[in-house]
């Protein structure tokens, strides 16, 4: 009978020192993988931190117009612009706005109706809209400008900028790296002319923008006028559009 108590105590003894060793052996593990299951979504988050678009990239298209000119400058057809910039935007804390300054090129073409303009001739000091002296089929100014816009923007989404609300205003600077006028007959032989003269070197203007995700309508408004002071009519342009974005 005491042997048999005996037994019964050492497999007793036994059995929970094997219990203890297989629990000190699987306690490491459990609290690894605990650990990892608390990190794990960690590297998830931070990439979803990471992740919004902050708006690298705009490319505008646009309606191109003529404020305050006279009456004998007349326009007709629609407009064009295009506009591409490289933008790098600086998030302003925790909050859903930031400032953004990029660079980029700025283009403009706005069509005449029955006239030509002279920017380039000998005995002429200013620029002078004139009679056309062909029968045009199209006639245009363009120009282009190398371009630094910067933006004070708001997100309404701020953990990803390609979806919801997005608002912005701005003010743009650039200087004029190319103009020409453009005749095209019906026929097909087109008239070119290369020149500046007479153009304001420079452009300022404020600038718009509202949408939702990566499509915006955007405004914009001169500061200064399209020729010279002194050189040709007080001409303010402006263009209406939609900008895309993203990156």
């Amino acid at each position: 009978m005491v042997m048999l108590l005996y037994l019964r105590t050492y497999i007793k003894i036994h059995m929970l020192k094997r219990f203890a060793s297989l629990l000190l052996l699987l306690l490491p593990t459990a609290l690894f993988a605990q650990e990892v299951e608390k990190g794990g979504d960690q590297p998830e988050k931070r990439k979803r931190m990471s992740k919004p678009s902050r708006d690298f990239v705009m490319l505008q298209f646009t309606y191109e117009g003529w404020a305050n000119k006279p009456d004998s400058v007349k326009t007709g057809g629609i407009g064009r612009g295009f506009n591409a910039y490289l933008c790098y935007d600086f998030p302003l804390k925790n909050s859903n706005f930031s400032f953004a300054a990029g660079v980029g090129i700025g283009t403009s073409n706005v069509y005449l109706d029955n006239q030509e303009l002279s920017l380039y001739s000998a005995t002429d000091s200013v620029a002078r809209f004139l009679p056309e002296t062909q029968s045009y089929k199209k006639y245009k100014l363009t120009t282009a400008y190398l371009e630094a816009p910067f933006e004070l923007r708001f997100f309404g989404n701020k953990m990803n900028r390609n979806k919801g609300f997005k608002a912005a205003v701005g003010f743009r600077a650039g200087t004029l790296i190319g103009a020409h006028t453009k005749g095209k007959l019906d026929n097909n032989v087109v008239y070119k002319t290369n020149t500046r003269n007479h153009l304001e070197n420079w452009r300022f203007a404020t600038t718009a923008r509202i949408g939702w995700g990566n499509f915006t309508l955007m405004g914009s408004y001169n500061l200064n006028k399209l020729f010279s002071e002194g050189e040709g009519p007080q001409i303010t342009p402006y263009s209406l559009g939609i900008c895309i974005t993203g990156l």
